[in-house]
């Protein structure tokens, strides 16, 4: 451009970032980015020419653009070369598991609008327990689970409101409620199916996971002494 030349290892950096904002790679996205670095090429060369590269602000820009650059490189670097091995990754792995503890459940229930029409569906589960399904795909406003009978899976006491986790907790095996369960939503019937303790994920379901954590925990760690190594001072700041 003008005798200017554009590397073109310039163009595939340009490329692989394209890629990897999702776009695919194709003779009309090359051409796209030579034709644009074109012509960001004559324009900076015609803001040089008017001198704009020497204005207070425009340098002040540049650094910035190049402090930012440069900090991302070795923040880049870093976790490059902090990858966690096997043996702190499964410490990593026990240290967690070893905080895991309570119990989860799983249960069916029955969401109606009027306490009534709760106390109606007990009495005929007191009959027939085997309607729990039946009845709550019939009467059940809950649309997420009506149409699985009320199957609400595995869930800790955390992801429900505080009165249905505490009627679902205080039940049996098998066992309903002989009361209607009153929250926000209505009035509801649960069926306790079972109740398990809660255990940790896989060691390999989680390990992309722990080597990310452990990884951003090294790169935090460079930061703070990087930090506390220099001398950093606010001019102009009140005296504590």
């Amino acid at each position: 451009v003008n005798g200017i030349a554009i590397a073109k290892s310039r163009v595939e950096m340009i490329v692989k970032q394209a890629l990897a904002s999702g776009q695919q790679d194709s003779e009309e996205l090359r051409k796209s980015i030579i034709d644009k670095l074109a012509m960001q090429t004559l324009i900076a060369e015609e803001a040089v020419k008017k001198g704009l590269d020497k204005s207070a602000d425009v340098m002040d820009q540049i650094d910035l653009t190049r402090q930012s650059i440069l900090a991302n490189a070795y923040v880049q670097d870093l976790m490059k070369n902090s990858a966690a091995s096997e043996e702190a990754l499964k410490a990593e792995y026990e240290k967690i598991k070893a905080t895991i503890t309570g119990t989860e459940y799983r249960a069916r229930h029955i969401l109606v609008e009027k306490e009534a029409d709760a106390k109606e569906i007990i009495a005929k589960l007191k009959k027939d327990p085997g309607l729990f399904e039946k009845l709550a795909m019939e009467k059940s406003k809950d649309t997420g689970s009506k149409a699985k009978g009320g199957e609400l899976g595995w869930f800790d006491l955390s992801r429900m409101v505080p009165e249905f986790g505490a009627a679902a907790s205080k039940l049996d095996k098998g066992a309903i409620t002989q009361e209607p369960v009153k929250t926000q939503f209505g009035y509801h019937v649960i069926q306790l199916e079972d109740s398990r303790p809660i255990e940790a994920p896989p060691f390999d379901e989680v390990k992309p996971q722990l080597a990310q954590h452990l990884q951003q925990q090294t790169v935090q760690k460079q930061m703070e002494e990087l930090k506390s190594k220099a001398k950093i001072e606010i001019a102009g700041a009140p005296a504590p």
